[in-house]
């Protein structure tokens, strides 16, 4: 049975979900000393934290951990937590005066759905860490994916609801690739295998949708929509990259979000995309990209089937159930 990106070995999640306020945080957590890792940020509207420090050319090899959070900028502050998580465990960046956790992190943000004033706290990103385990990740209303919603050309009132998917493959080599996305799209929704329509805006009075490359077709000036729509994933695999490889993961693992997103990577999504690498197994970066963006677009897909409604947002398990 495939649990997601928990069957990377070594790879556990953890959630923390403010149902109430709809927000919440998603922490992966690395084993031992740490990751490789890189990063990729295609969204003309991101958040984020210690991306700069990903770049090949930069000091520092490893992270301790990346979270992903719902609340804007102020989701931020939950990666203090996932610090003093990791600090009391004596894990981080050995500086000789004190050894400081590397956790990079990226928001999306949620704060039209359910309360402006609830984000993620440094508390929540405490109690992620203490959550997480190697165990099947929940899916659908959980963690970052708590408010998420997607196809919002029309406005909230005809947007459907988002949320966290993963997906894992195992190569005949013993490599896993497995990935977690927090899906808050301003596109459309794809079935990456066929390119049916999942999720769009949906029409008013019926249980219809019209595709966001129409509406955007017959505009005669740029839609009134705001940096409001962010997809976050994380890919992690026990195959063996460099810093400079994990970059090139996270950027061919950006095809997933192209192939179930339509449109993406947009001047309001602030989509990014990080890669760790936690073993020691031989597998041609090629490959491992390559299945990444599959992994990813899949990861993408299970987000929106897993959502449920939330008030007068509905999940397309609920608009299936009513055509």
């Amino acid at each position: 049975m495939i649990k997601g990106i928990t069957d990377v070995p070594g790879i556990s999640v953890g959630h923390v979900t403010d149902a109430a306020g709809m927000t919440g945080c998603t922490v992966v957590l690395v084993p031992g000393e740490g990751a490789v890792a890189g990063v990729d940020v295609r969204g003309s509207a991101p958040g984020t934290r210690e991306t700069d420090l990903l770049k090949p050319m930069n000091l520092v090899q490893r992270v301790h951990a990346v979270i992903l959070c719902g609340g804007s900028a102020f989701g931020l502050d939950a990666a203090a937590g996932v610090m003093k998580f990791l600090e009391e465990k004596n894990i981080g960046y050995d500086t000789g005066a004190a050894k400081v956790p590397i956790v990079p992190a990226a928001v999306l943000y949620d704060l039209a759905v359910g309360d402006a004033k609830a984000r993620p706290t440094a508390e929540m990103g405490y109690l992620a860490c203490l959550s997480a385990n190697t165990g099947r990740v929940p899916e659908g209303n959980c963690g970052a994916g708590a408010g998420a919603t997607v196809a919002k050309h029309l406005g909230m009132d005809h947007a459907v609801k988002g949320g966290v998917g993963t997906h894992s493959v195992r190569l005949d080599n013993g490599v896993v690739i497995g990935a977690i996305a927090a899906v808050n799209a301003y596109g459309d929704i794809l079935d990456w295998k066929t390119g049916e329509t999942i999720a769009a805006p949906r029409n008013a009075g019926t249980d219809g949708f019209t595709s966001t490359m129409d509406l955007l077709k017959g505009c005669s000036e740029a839609p009134s929509v705001f940096p409001a729509n962010t997809t976050l994933a994380v890919v992690a695999t026990n195959a063996k990259l460099t810093k400079e490889m994990a970059n090139k993961v996270a950027q061919v693992a950006h095809n997933g979000l192209a192939r179930a997103i339509n449109p993406v990577h947009t001047l309001v999504d602030g989509d990014a995309v990080f890669a760790v690498s936690v073993g020691e197994l031989e597998c041609d970066p090629v490959v491992v990209g390559a299945v990444a963006a599959e992994v990813v677009a899949e990861s993408i897909k299970r987000a929106v089937l897993q959502a449920k409604s939330i008030g007068h947002i509905l999940a397309v398990q609920d608009l299936n159930r009513n055509r």
